[in-house]
């Protein structure tokens, strides 16, 4: 039976396996308190690690010792009420008596048990339960990404790299080969050496004994390994396809929308973003934004440029059909997010819906639209999400959501991309 012994060193204080049979434990205690600290954090700090707080009555465990059996007496110093007898009234827990923390709850008191979470682990937890719909990465680009492979054995490297059990098979190869040879000599020698001396030729029987006794010599000191013995592995830097996909960002910047709207669309478009990050090798970001004509800018200006004029969002999906076909048309799987407050007028929204089930959702692995209304509109839907929602109900790859408010972005998003269970 094989048995595999992991000798990689921890750090100071820490164990790695009792690490991850901890987090692996208590998964889900660890899941609540990184959603709550993702309604806490700041949307330039939520990629990164921290401390998470569990309740340490969630990871508390059952134990057993030995109890004070029978009766015994004690004496407490400093006792002027009480005397032998007496009953002493339960306490009624008011005031801080009979627990083990005074601050109860999860805060920083004897309650809450803290621990740090690295950046990876932070993601894995905060990404566990997700998955892309119709998640495929059967389109692979070519990129300049290069992966180390294995490439046979080498004569020369460094000590590191020796590979032992190929550098002894090649010592006992060359000692076997230099011993036959010298074993074939020896036993000539023996023979003349033999027939020398039955000859009384002693001249020549002294000859062949010291030749006899040289190859002798030799043969005992061939070295165990000899420097042409030595094989080194050897590794290739290979270049390889990696699965790429590339994110459009829509958003209508029109005088409705203002910066609490942005705001909204901007949260959802970083998480979907470090969620593509996560299962594609590579990512390319669009940004797209659009009021009666739409036009492709930079991350800062998508933000926080400010324009005026009406809602034509027919212009962004042309727009970014356009750029698909240009520069993602081969090995890219493409995805679109849409934000908007829905207020399109006229033909637009027909017109747009149709462009979007005839053009954009056949090249599209999934398309997203988050309607940002504010919380006085209440479940009046626009005319574009009506629009939208007869489109949805004949496909597969389009979905839609609607939030007024921050703490609706995660839940909608993990509404969006929860995992199904088969």
């Amino acid at each position: 039976m094989v048995q595999l012994i992991d000798r990689r060193e921890s750090s100071r204080g820490r164990s790695a396996v009792n690490r991850e049979r901890f987090l692996r434990r208590y998964k889900a205690q660890i899941q609540q308190a990184v959603r709550r600290m993702v309604g806490e954090r700041r949307l330039a700090d939520m990629e990164q690690g921290g401390e998470v707080k569990v309740p340490t009555k969630d990871i508390s465990e059952p134990s057993f010792s030995f109890g004070h059996g029978g009766e015994r007496e004690f004496v407490l110093p400093g006792n002027r009420e009480y005397v032998a007898g007496d009953r002493i009234p339960r306490p009624d827990g008011a005031g801080g008596g009979g627990g083990r923390g005074r601050d109860g709850g999860e805060g920083d008191g004897e309650d809450a048990f803290v621990f740090s979470l690295s950046r990876e682990e932070f993601m894995q937890i905060f990404f566990d339960d997700l998955e892309l719909p119709h998640l495929a990465r059967t389109q692979f680009g070519r990129s300049e990404q290069k992966r180390s492979v294995r490439a046979g054995f080498a004569r020369t490297g460094v000590p590191a790299n020796l590979a032992i059990v190929r550098t002894l098979t090649q010592s006992l190869a060359r000692r076997i080969a230099l011993r036959g040879s010298l074993l074939r000599d020896m036993q000539a020698l023996e023979a003349r050496f033999g027939a020398a001396a039955a000859a009384g030729q002693s001249g020549q029987a002294a000859a062949a004994y010291a030749e006899l006794e040289r190859i002798e010599r030799r043969r005992g000191k061939l070295p165990f390994i000899d420097e042409p013995d030595l094989r080194y592995r050897n590794r290739a830097w290979r270049p390889e396809p990696i699965a790429r996909a590339v994110m459009f960002c829509l958003m209508d910047v029109s005088a409705s929308m203002d910066e609490d709207k942005k705001d909204l669309a901007k949260r959802f478009f970083t998480l979907l973003y470090l969620f593509l990050t996560r299962k594609y090798g590579e990512v390319d970001l669009v940004f797209i934004r659009h009021t009666e004509d739409a036009e492709e800018v930079d991350e800062d200006t998508f933000f926080h440029d400010t324009r005026s004029g009406g809602t034509v969002v027919y212009s962004a999906l042309d727009l970014a059909e356009t750029i698909r076909a240009e520069r993602y048309a081969k090995d890219w799987n493409v995805y679109v997010a849409q934000a908007s407050d829905g207020d399109a007028f006229g033909a637009d929204p027909a017109r747009s819906a149709r462009f979007l089930r005839e053009r954009v959702l056949p090249a599209t692995r999934y398309f997203t639209y988050l309607e940002l209304a504010s919380p006085q509109s209440g479940d009046r839907a626009s005319s574009l999400w009506a629009e939208y929602e007869r489109v949805a109900e004949a496909t597969d790859n389009l979905a839609m959501r609607r939030a007024d408010s921050r703490e609706q972005i995660y839940p909608v998003f993990r509404e969006l991309f929860r995992k199904e269970v088969s």
